[in-house]
């Protein structure tokens, strides 16, 4: 039996999850929502919609699900699978929702997808090694997508095993490795990584048509010979039920590049423990080499990316203007203040640091200030599986979100009409987001 076949057949299965997983999944799926809320918001996703939106009679599922995933991916906002360097819950919780409301099943069985979804792209990214692949130019969340989005549809289609087993191989081959470095509101990235959802979803129903792939892919040379990959298959196999990759997620706990987060909580960590932001002279952070070069530079006006990805500007803000790391869309002038604090700012790579890495995402941290030196080590933040946020840190973060964007009261309505939502069908679920996203 090949390593997909395998897969395939952990697909097919169908058992109902424990009350602790179908907890979990719930918060996964609010998290979601509010990425996927405040990413039809962002310039991008603005427009997304209008470029998808004129098409959406003739293919309207196809389309939606490119839509939905795309919208959730682009605002930072989503979970993340550090070992795997994956983010699956902006690709398989829009998916499984658009195509579980469209076939009509039953939300037990929309859980059952999440969960097969989730452990799909997670194991690819890990067994692909995603954090070596990105900082080679391969996306892994791009490269898992389709395989991710396949299992959840052949989960909600109750293909059998051998079906989704080629509904997964067809994924493989539709899968793409990176889409260089775009940029700007209209950038390619985002319709790109919509595109990737879709081919999954392509997959599966294409599987059920009777269609048939290379069941062997992973097990052969293709990904050694055209990506210089070797698959470390047993990591997309092992504990298959028993272990659960969403065990193992991390939630970003404000809306920014992960990378940059653990520098920022440990200033705002010292500055809880009595340091003032006026003392600072100087801040000296490490972080990983691997991803050096991704978060050491500044901000441009207009260009997005560039806030959510600059660890100075992340740093300065997380004290000084702690509210603005829940901005999908970061507007107007950098205030003076964090203009000056960004100045004192420097970033370097520590080979000490990589007995974390990729386990850990961490930083190291040393504040020059008139009252002495201090040094901070952050191996985790908030959102962690070890600093776990539960449902009230989903649901505040939910509305912090959503207070910049659509006010107090309308905030507080989404965030308990969403709670109500959640517990009812999918078609009401959906509908509830998609409102949501149409009002932006």
């Amino acid at each position: 039996m090949t390593t997909i076949e395998q897969l395939g057949e952990h697909v097919s299965l169908s058992g109902g999850l424990s009350a602790a997983l179908r907890d979990k999944i719930a918060i996964h799926v609010m998290d979601t929502a509010a990425a996927w809320i405040a990413g039809a918001r962002a310039p991008e996703g603005k427009a997304l919609t209008q470029f998808i939106a004129p098409q959406s009679r003739s293919t309207a599922l196809m389309d939606r699900v490119m839509l939905h995933c795309a919208l959730a991916r682009l605002s930072e906002l989503d979970d993340i699978h550090l070992f795997s360097c994956t983010t699956p819950g902006a690709v398989v919780i829009p998916a499984a929702l658009t195509l579980g409301a469209e076939l009509q099943v039953a939300t037990s069985a929309i859980a059952e997808a999440i969960l097969a979804g989730y452990e799909a792209m997670v194991r690819l990214g890990a067994a692909l090694d995603g954090p070596s692949l990105l900082y080679r130019g391969i996306w892994p969340t791009y490269i898992a997508a389709p395989f991710g989005v396949a299992a959840v549809a052949s989960r909600l289609l109750a293909l059998d095993a051998g079906r989704s087993a080629h509904a997964l191989a067809l994924a493989l081959t539709f899968a793409s490795p990176g889409v260089g470095h775009p940029g700007g509101p209209k950038m390619a990235r985002w319709l790109a990584l919509g595109h990737a959802a879709r081919h999954g979803a392509t997959a599966a129903f294409a599987a059920q048509a009777g269609f048939t792939a290379d069941l062997a892919l992973l097990d052969r040379d293709f990904f050694a010979s055209v990506y210089a990959i070797s698959p470390r298959l047993p990591l997309l196999t092992q504990s298959l039920g028993s272990q659960f990759a969403i065990d193992e997620l991390s939630f970003k706990p404000w809306c920014a590049a992960r990378q940059t987060m653990a520098a920022s909580q440990a200033l705002k960590e010292m500055v809880a423990e009595g340091l003032a932001s006026s003392d600072i002279s100087g801040i000296a952070i490490s972080v990983p080499p691997p991803y050096l070069r991704m978060v050491n530079h500044g901000v441009t006006l207009g260009d997005r990316a560039s806030f959510l990805t600059s660890v100075s500007y992340q740093v300065a803000i997380g004290v000084l203007a702690p509210e603005a790391q829940f901005r999908i869309n970061p507007e107007g002038e950098i205030a003076a203040d964090v203009r000056d604090l960004m100045a004192r700012v420097s970033v370097r790579a520590e080979e000490r640091l990589l007995e974390h890495y990729p386990r850990n995402w961490p930083a190291h941290v040393t504040v020059s200030a008139r009252s002495g030196e201090r040094e901070k080590l952050m191996l985790c933040v908030p959102g962690d599986p070890e600093r776990p946020l539960g449902k009230q840190g989903i649901s505040d973060k939910f509305s912090k979100v959503l207070l910049p964007l659509v006010g107090a009261t309308r905030a507080a309505d989404l965030a308990a009409s969403f709670l109500a939502a959640l517990e009812g069908s999918a078609n009401g679920l959906l509908g509830e987001i998609e409102r949501a996203c149409a009002s932006a």
